[in-house]
């Protein structure tokens, strides 16, 4: 289990876990298609680490970018990722009354 570090906050990935179910797990917004690494829709900067693939994927990548979807990370990693919205604690509804 690797450390992961984004733009907003820190996780660690569960065991089993891809960086893309990690990253969306904690909220954070990654766009993607294919989840094969054949399209690159979810390309990601990454600013220090290593991650490897099992095999090598489909999609060009630039130096320093990486495919959450089908990477493996092998050390504590810093990604450019933030976290959307869907991240954000839920308003408790139950503290407000209404007024009718």
């Amino acid at each position: 289990m690797s450390i992961i570090t984004t733009t907003d906050k820190s996780f660690q990935l569960l065991k089993g876990e891809s960086l893309l179910d990690g990253l969306e797990r904690t909220g954070h917004e990654v766009e993607y298609q294919c989840r094969s690494g054949y399209c690159g829709v979810c390309r990601l900067t990454l600013l220090a680490g290593k991650v490897s693939y099992d095999e090598a994927p489909l999609a060009y990548l630039g130096q320093s970018e990486i495919l959450p979807c089908c990477c493996t990370v092998i050390e504590p990693i810093r990604i450019e990722c933030r976290a959307g919205r869907q991240g954000e604690l839920p308003v408790d509804t139950d503290q407000y009354t209404l007024d009718i």
